[in-house]
């Protein structure tokens, strides 16, 4: 099989036996990437991603010890900063800025042998469905080329896909690693709010971020997981916890059904689980309080983006508040300043009562909600989203209800994993979550290895590929 359709584990024990190199598989995807027309990547660094190949190497020579993914390349969403490496969040703003540190999670995958291959298109600060309001243009979907490849983590998923990276890192703010994963056919956990350290996340709202992995299949996943998981002094949001016991089978596991997920269901009950088809009446309010809490946190966040110290600068201006004016109105695109304007107007006095703390009082509300389900049941199977992704351009009207199944996760801070779930009357993708306890990821995961053991659908690859 061709290096670049391996899974990561795959190549790794490859590398182990010494039948591939770290340098061979980086100029593999190398390759692939640079002859793409997907647009997965804002930038690629063949000269530092070489040398990091070398040191690997040279580590394995010495025998020291290193995690099961040494030698296996990683993309990494153009959100996470990395050391003199622009790290743009997709946007004018930060086109030239080049981080002075590692963010944590760049730190642990490199001390692990992993190999950072570039950065991932994405949408504007992570403000998307799409990746159509990325500053580098759309990502386009490998499974068909005039479709979307989701958002805001499309350029991962895609990169996944396409055989141009075996794993990648994302961030996922309502849905934006399980959408792309649904739409490309490829896996993705979203952590539970802490398990990863956000320090060196180009932040979008605070509260609901977290950093997960995309990989071709939960075994993937769960080895990129366990090394980029746990406490962190530089962000004190993140928590020490005891690992959860993966799961051996799923006989007599409880899980809750939300939305149309009958074959799914069917699959996993002969598997050995029971399924029960449930209500949360709560989840239409989750979309409305989510763009609330999210914007709000968005226009805060954003704000020091001034052109001052960082960041984009209009050198016409001749006054200072000219200055931030037009700084921000040419180095931010429209969705992000919708987004600021809709996050400022709920903060603002007279509104702050009607809309922002309401909105946390939903959260409160979601939050006891799941607790409640997950009084009775292991897990939550549901929807993605509603279909498979959508021609470029063509967005839905109801798009911000396609988050649907997807925001009240980050609202409750749990964990969630977007598995292939099989193939629309097109050909597309489709995908389904399992929404797990908190601190849950290996129940999480074990499922999804047991799943993806008994179907095929995360090991199709796109046809599209074979003509990049």
């Amino acid at each position: 099989m061709e290096m670049t359709n391996l899974t990561a584990l795959s190549l790794a024990e490859e590398i182990r036996k010494k039948n591939i190199t770290p340098t061979e598989a980086v100029h593999a995807f190398f390759e692939k990437a640079r002859q793409s027309r997907l647009n997965c990547y804002t930038s690629l660094d063949l000269e530092s991603a070489l040398a990091d190949a070398k040191e690997v190497e040279i580590r394995l020579q010495n025998g020291e010890k290193l995690s099961p993914l040494a030698g296996v390349p990683v993309a990494i969403k153009d959100n996470i900063c990395e050391k003199g490496k622009v790290t743009s969040a997709g946007s004018r703003m930060l086109k030239d800025f080049i981080p002075p540190y590692d963010a944590t999670v760049i730190t642990k995958v490199k001390n692990a042998g992993m190999i950072p291959l570039g950065k991932t298109n994405m949408d504007e600060f992570a403000m998307g469905w799409s990746t159509e309001t990325s500053a580098y243009g759309v990502t386009k979907n490998p499974w068909d080329m005039t479709r979307v490849a989701g958002g805001s983590s499309g350029g991962s998923a895609a990169a996944v896909a396409a055989g141009e990276s075996v794993l990648a890192l994302g961030s996922d703010t309502g849905g934006s690693i399980r959408q792309p994963c649904a739409f490309c056919g490829v896996t993705g956990l979203k952590a539970t709010y802490g398990a990863v350290s956000r320090y060196g996340l180009i932040a979008f709202a605070s509260s609901l971020d977290t950093i997960g992995t995309v990989g071709r299949d939960a075994a993937d996943c769960a080895a990129l997981f366990d090394i980029i998981r746990g406490a962190d002094d530089k962000d004190l949001t993140t928590l020490s916890v005891p690992e959860s016991q993966p799961l051996t089978d799923l006989n007599g596991v409880k899980i809750a059904v939300l939305g149309d997920c009958t074959k799914q269901a069917k699959e996993l009950v002969n598997l050995g689980a029971v399924c029960e088809e449930i209500a949360l009446p709560e989840l239409r309010y989750a979309v409305s309080a989510y763009y609330i809490i999210a914007c709000a946190e968005a226009s805060s966040n954003l704000a020091r983006y001034d052109g001052v110290k960082y960041g984009y600068r209009n050198r016409d201006a001749e006054a200072l508040d000219e200055m931030y004016v037009l700084s921000r109105s040419e180095g931010f695109g429209t969705e992000v300043k919708k987004r600021i304007m809709l996050g400022n107007f709920v903060l603002s006095a007279g509104y702050f009562d009607d809309y922002y703390r309401k909105a946390l009082r939903v959260k409160r509300i979601l939050c006891d909600a799941f607790a409640k389900v997950f009084e009775r049941y292991d897990m939550i199977l549901s929807p993605v989203t509603e279909g498979a992704a959508y021609q470029i351009g063509a967005a839905p009207e109801n798009l911000f209800l396609s988050d649907w199944y997807t925001a009240a996760v980050n609202l409750a801070g749990l964990p969630a994993l977007a598995l292939p779930c099989g193939f629309d009357s097109e050909g597309l993708p489709l995908g389904v979550q399992l929404i797990g306890k908190p601190f849950r990821e290996k129940v999480l995961l074990s499922a999804g290895k047991i799943y993806q053991s008994a179907t095929d659908y995360h090991t199709k690859r796109p046809k599209v590929n074979d003509e990049l």
